[in-house]
This record gives C-alpha cells, sequence and structure tokens, in this order.
C-alpha cells in the first residue's frame, strides 16, 4: 500500500523572495547612491563616433592649417638662434595654435558625451562613490564578486568586442591588400590620403558596431538594475511602516492626542456661562465676554458618556445647565469646539444666556 508522502512548504521562503517592483522611494535611494542603470560601452561608442564624425568634417581644415605650420617651421623658424626665450616662444605660439585647431573635435565629443549620459541617467550629483567602503576590501566578498554571473557577462562581452573589433581590421585591411601593393608608386600625398581615408574608413565601422552593441548592453543593464532593485513584500511592507509609521504605534499616538484634548476641554467647562443639554445625549459648554467676543463661542461639547463627565463637572464648579434638546443637538452637530455660535441660532443661544444672566443676577 503506498502512502502519500506530506512535504512541508515553507510559506517563509515565498515571503521573502524578491518579486516585487522597486518602490519610487527604493528608486530615489538607489538614485542618491550613485545606483543607476547606466552602460559604460554606449557612452564610450558614442564619444568615438562623435570623434569620427569630427574628423570627417573637420578633417580637411586641420590637415591644411597643420601643414601650413608644418612649413613655417622649416621655412621660417630654421634659421633662428636657438636660446630659452625662443624656444619658449615657439612652443607656446604653436601650443596655442594646435589647441585652437583641435577645440571642434573636443567640443563635440565633449557635448556629446553630456548628452548621452544624461540621456541615460538624467541630471544627478552624488558624491556616494567617492566615500571610501572599507566593506570593499573583504577578500571574501571581493572573490564572489569575481566569479560572479555579472563577470562572467562582462568578461563574454570583452572576448566580443575583441573578437568584433579584430574581425573589423581584418577585414578592412584584407579589402585594400591590393592598395598597399601600389603604395610604392604613390606620392607621399597618395600615401597619406591612403592611409587617412582607411582610417576614418575603420573607425567609423567600429564606432557603428559599438554603438549596436551598446544599445543591448545598455537595455541589458537596465534589466540589471531593475532586477537589483527588486524587493519582497516584507520589504514593502517595512518600508511602508517607515514612511507612515507603525499602526500600533500611530494608534497610541492617536490615542494620546485625544486624552490631552478631552482634558484640555475638561479644563474650559468651569469657564463657561451654561452648558446646554438634551438632557443626557448631548451638552455643548458656551462662554461669552462681550468686552472680547463678537458671539458667543463654544469651549467643550460632548456625547453620551463625554456629556455626562460635563454636566459632573459643571455641577461640581456651580455652572448652571439647561435641558434644551433641539438647541443643544444643532449646536453639538453644527459647530465645533473654538467656534462661533451659528448665527441663525443666535436668538435661541441668546434667551438661554438672558436667562442665566437672569438667575446669576448679572447684567451684560
Amino acid at each position: 500500500m503506498l502512502q502519500a508522502k506530506r512535504y512541508r512548504l515553507d510559506l517563509q521562503h515565498f515571503a521573502g523572495e524578491k518579486t516585487e517592483k522597486a518602490t519610487p522611494k527604493k528608486r530615489q535611494e538607489a538614485r542618491k547612491k550613485g545606483q543607476v542603470a547606466k552602460s559604460a560601452e554606449l557612452s564610450g561608442a558614442t564619444v568615438l563616433l562623435s570623434a569620427m564624425l569630427s574628423l570627417m568634417m573637420f578633417g580637411g581644415y586641420m590637415k591644411e592649417r597643420f601643414i601650413v605650420l608644418y612649413m613655417d617651421v622649416f621655412q621660417n623658424r630654421m634659421m633662428m638662434e636657438v636660446t630659452s626665450e625662443n624656444v619658449m616662444q615657439l612652443f607656446s605660439q604653436y601650443g596655442l595654435q594646435i589647441l585652437i585647431l583641435l577645440v571642434p573635435l573636443f567640443a563635440i565629443t565633449f557635448v556629446i558625451a553630456v548628452i548621452i549620459n544624461v540621456f541615460q541617467v538624467g541630471f544627478m550629483t552624488t558624491g556616494e562613490g567617492l566615500m571610501p567602503k572599507f566593506s570593499k576590501l573583504d577578500p571574501i566578498k571581493g572573490l564572489k564578486n569575481i566569479f560572479s554571473m555579472r563577470s562572467f557577462v562582462e568578461f563574454l562581452k570583452s572576448i566580443f568586442k575583441l573578437l568584433l573589433i579584430g574581425y573589423l581590421v581584418y577585414s578592412t585591411l584584407w579589402g585594400e591588400r591590393k592598395s598597399f601593393s601600389s603604395l610604392s608608386h604613390s606620392s607621399v600625398e597618395g600615401v597619406y590620403q591612403f592611409a587617412a581615408d582607411l582610417t576614418m574608413s575603420l573607425g567609423m565601422k567600429i564606432a557603428v558596431a559599438l554603438i549596436i552593441l551598446a544599445i543591448f548592453d545598455y537595455y541589458y543593464q537596465k534589466y540589471e538594475h531593475e532586477k537589483s532593485l527588486k524587493m519582497s513584500k516584507q520589504d514593502i511592507k517595512d518600508e511602508y511602516k517607515k514612511m507612515e509609521g507603525d499602526p500600533l504605534i500611530k494608534g497610541k499616538i492617536r490615542e494620546r492626542q485625544r486624552r490631552m484634548a478631552m482634558q484640555r476641554m475638561m479644563q474650559e467647562v468651569p469657564n463657561a456661562d451654561v452648558i446646554i443639554t438634551n438632557p443626557t445625549h448631548f451638552a455643548v459648554a458656551l462662554k461669552y465676554d462681550g468686552s472680547k467676543m463678537d458671539a458667543p463661542e463654544i469651549i467643550a461639547k460632548g456625547q453620551d458618556h463625554v456629556a455626562l463627565r460635563i454636566r459632573a463637572l459643571a455641577k461640581e464648579h456651580g455652572v448652571i445647565t439647561m435641558e434644551n434638546k433641539p438647541l443643544a443637538r444643532a449646536l453639538f452637530q453644527r459647530a465645533e469646539i473654538g467656534d462661533v455660535v451659528p448665527a441663525d441660532l443666535f436668538q435661541a443661544v441668546a434667551e438661554v444666556l438672558a436667562y442665566v444672566y437672569k438667575l446669576k443676577g448679572k447684567r451684560r
């Protein structure tokens, strides 16, 4: 007879599994630490492509200016007396001209690099990555990082990139093998032009290939980033508790606030001129000072057991209590503590206060 096997299901394991998307707070904290989805391959490939395009646009002009500078050295500077002042003047003059020639190349490359970085991560400044972390010196953790899946993927990417560049270099040079054999019959200008064209062609091929590879890498980095930010259901609950506060603690705080508000309200009851009741369901304490108030003010109110406490406290301090069911209910429902009496109830309240003042022998 076969006996069914029982397997224990560990629900705690599923509770700790990171299957939920990261919350906005978790993403913001990761961004502050510099943890963003960014592909270094995309930045490098874009810079290379922009440099190649800059050379295509300004290469002819740069070539002419360099030739002029080269000719000037041999035609006008060779016969100069060699002194420290002349050498320094020569270097500063030519250095400045060469820098001006390279400005378009550097400017375009810099602007493209900034644009591609902003495209990937937006405007972000953080010093978290500059802070030294001694935990990174842990050799065991370092070995784990070396032999991790992420390191293996990066290794494969590097190998594939080298193979791709090697293939492009080989195929380009092999395609120009006939041109190499004819260079011996070409002029210096022709050799220079051939080398420049070959370099630009090879550079553009490599840049475009790396751009395509970098696009895939960018989406891979986004996938890895989202995976690293994933949270478990318990993580989300803990974060919610930190943001909103523990419900038990919040309940205790609210209960304490209610007790304090009740205590302050009860302290005002002895200062009331009259307590209007329903007679046991509602109690509303009114106060009026003609020199300070435009209308009578509600300083305390309560229902059921709170109303009984207000009545007991009023009796203890000699505050007059009057039964008026409609007025007590209307004041309780339509006004809060600290509010003045609604305008349409002025007449009814004035009659009550007049009667109270008459009982006390007061005139206001």
